[in-house]
């Protein structure tokens, strides 16, 4: 979608609310994470109950307030945007729109008020206001190693899911409802825990066979543990070499002082102003040496 035409005051407000370049814009943001921070506070305050008998309806007028400053706020984004549906199924727009959702849901289903703590996730402003460009580039390879390996680790967690099953299963034919074990689904839960190490103990087998089974699982569960963060560290570790690799590859040599320069996009050597080959070509033969 071509980007529509703004009148004046919608490229001003554009500017403080979406740049972080004027002071403005950063003291919007950084309003704007402060009033997140006590809307958030608010609400976990509100799940206290002494607190909530004492100032729930102060906790609710305060929640009303931030909603509205919230609304206004996200229609003022959709307003002076000059691509809407860019902004609206953007990150930031889907974040900002569900920080909004629950106060109005909870008018007609209550128990939907605590999901208001999805505000926090627009304290993701910060990374614009902050500038952590070094920050974001390491998300960024974090989660290009997650989308290489995923299918990798779908393949184990399936793995993990059939062995479950299997451990469940026996439970239930060694144990039975007798003993808690209810149904397989019960079963396979417990197995779950176990392999995991999470150990709720809601459910225990009670007979020797069972626990003899139970520690099997148990040794299962650590030996597999550490299989999706072996997989997820051998993608980084790959891309890594890869890259020093390509700069590898990419830096070249000064054909006057043997300088090596790192920097693919340099035209001239940074010590004798000496003009450089392209990278991946070779150097082109000195005049002086060709007779």
């Amino acid at each position: 979608m071509a980007h529509r035409e703004q009148t004046p005051l919608q490229q001003k407000f554009y500017q403080v609310i979406f740049g972080t370049e004027t002071s403005q814009g950063k003291w919007f943001d950084l309003c704007l994470i402060a009033i997140i921070l006590a809307s958030v506070v608010v609400i976990m305050l509100d799940s206290i109950a002494s607190l909530d008998v004492k100032y729930g309806n102060l906790f609710l007028y305060m929640e009303w307030v931030f909603t509205i400053m919230f609304t206004l706020e996200y229609g003022a984004r959709i307003w002076c945007a000059p691509n809407r549906k860019a902004y609206i199924f953007s990150l930031y727009g889907v974040v900002d729109l569900l920080a909004l959702l629950p106060t109005y849901l909870s008018l007609l289903v209550p128990q939907t008020a605590p999901l208001l703590i999805i505000r926090l996730l627009r304290i993701l402003r910060i990374f614009r206001v902050l500038r952590l460009l070094t920050l974001l580039s390491e998300a960024n390879e974090l989660a290009g190693a997650l989308q290489r390996s995923g299918r990798k680790i779908f393949v184990f967690f399936s793995l993990v899911i059939i062995i479950a099953t299997i451990f469940g299963c026996l439970l239930y034919v060694i144990e039975g409802p007798g003993n808690g074990f209810d149904d397989i689904p019960t079963s396979v839960y417990w197995a779950i825990v176990t392999i995991t190490t999470v150990g709720y103990g809601d459910v225990t087998p009670m007979t020797t066979a069972g626990r003899a089974v139970s520690a099997v699982g148990m040794l299962v569960g650590y030996a597999i543990i550490a299989v999706p963060t072996g997989i997820l560290t051998a993608e980084m570790t790959g891309a890594q070499r890869i890259r020093k690799m390509r700069a590898v590859l990419e830096s070249r040599n000064c054909t006057n002082c043997a300088a090596v320069e790192p920097d693919a996009h340099a035209h001239y050597c940074r010590f004798c102003g000496t003009g450089l080959p392209r990278p991946g070509h070779a150097p082109e033969p000195d005049s002086d040496m060709i007779d």
